[in-house]
């Protein structure tokens, strides 16, 4: 009971639109989380619907500030995405992977924003509380030519990225549901240990071509890595939804994230190969030619952009063309593990942190069975 109440003070603190200073309480009933989020009229959500809305508002809001982030550096500039002004050499190093790469970057960007506007609106009409990260934009970005310089929820300059995605779409013999221990291998290996940049962070990152192609390289291999989790995540929630409506709503904006994970897959296929030394860190990336010894075959050929069948609920079953993984279990715990140890909220608040996993801890505790 007494860590139920605490968690109950915390999540005052923690969740509301127009989240303000540390400390002051922000949400106005005493039942947080812990019960139906409802109004007057008998609208309302169960306690986990609601919890698994909230996490998916939090996470768009998150995609959503690192896509801006990219799209002032290298995405279409027009008034439908208008922060930002755009870096030409960061954009031509970017297109390298398609010359369509600006388009797609300000259409994702745009997407997103609908997915977490949607989101805390569906949660207001039913009088349920949305969710607000705006107390925690503290984080300073890009200082590169086109860049707003506004404060950041999200860090692109130090990530250190799990490329093992790569393996695991095209394995036919593993799927990480069943096979929770096993390890498929990295695509970009130097990816995985070190921190790198996937922005210029000052123009002076736009004077080494070499270093810059790298850098769009990263942010090339960064983009699917960030969908694909996306692409899980949804599916994943699902499964724990009481309501047929936010069955719907999870069933319906989890595929733009597999879409979105598709067409990043393709893209990052195409990053140039080469190795570069960030003149900063002194930390040394290569990517390798992943269609040539000892890389190609279907675990890394890069045409290869549909998932392999693997084996799927289980292996007395035949092998079926899936999203992997869709363990529910601990799922947007995990989805919070995978996005800190990326980097991706280096230099962000313990206050951040702790919201964040109770966010997950809240959505990894809905059931079916509340009876809504």
């Amino acid at each position: 009971m007494k860590s139920a109440i605490n968690r109950r003070s915390f999540v005052k603190k923690g969740l509301v639109a127009g989240a303000v200073a540390a400390g002051t309480e922000m949400l106005g009933s005493s039942t947080a989380l812990f019960a139906d989020d409802g109004d007057e009229h008998g609208h309302h959500l169960s306690r986990g619907d609601a919890a698994l809305l909230r996490f998916a508002a939090a996470a768009e809001i998150l995609e959503t500030d690192f896509w801006v982030q990219y799209n002032e550096l290298a995405g279409v500039q027009d008034g439908e995405e208008s922060s930002g002004s755009g870096n030409p050499l960061f954009t031509a190093a970017l297109s390298v992977l398609d010359s369509d790469m600006a388009q797609y970057v300000h259409d994702n960007t745009d997407d997103e924003f609908t997915h977490q506007k949607f989101l805390n609106a569906y949660l207001e009409s039913k009088g349920a509380r949305p969710i607000s990260l705006e107390h925690f934009r503290t984080l300073p970005g890009s200082t590169a030519t086109g860049s707003s310089g506004k404060m950041r929820l999200t860090n692109l300059m130090q990530l250190t990225l799990d490329t093992s995605w790569w393996t695991r779409y095209r394995s036919s013999t593993h799927n990480p549901d069943l096979d929770p221990n096993f390890k498929f291998p990295q695509a970009i290996p130097t990816l995985a240990v070190g921190q790198h940049t996937a922005i210029p962070r000052t123009d002076t990152d736009t004077s080494d071509s070499n270093f810059l192609q790298a850098i769009a390289n990263t942010a090339g291999f960064h983009m699917p890595t960030i969908e694909q989790g996306g692409n899980s995540l949804y599916p994943s929630m699902a499964q724990r939804a009481s309501s047929v409506e936010v069955l719907r709503i999870l069933i319906s904006i989890g595929p733009t994230e597999t879409m979105h994970f598709q067409t990043w897959a393709d893209k990052a296929g195409n990053a140039l190969p080469l190795t570069a030394v960030d003149p900063v860190t002194g930390v040394s990336v290569t990517f390798p030619d992943l269609n040539s010894p000892p890389f190609g075959g279907e675990t890394f050929q890069t045409n290869l952009i549909m998932p392999e069948p693997c084996p799927f609920i289980s292996r007395n079953l035949p092998p079926c063309s899936i999203i992997r993984p869709t363990e529910t279990r601990g799922a947007a715990t995990g989805a919070v593990k995978f996005l800190t140890d990326m980097g991706l909220f280096i230099g962000q608040s313990a206050e951040f942190f702790a919201l964040l996993h109770q966010l997950a801890k809240d959505a990894d505790n809905a059931q079916r069975d509340e009876g809504h």
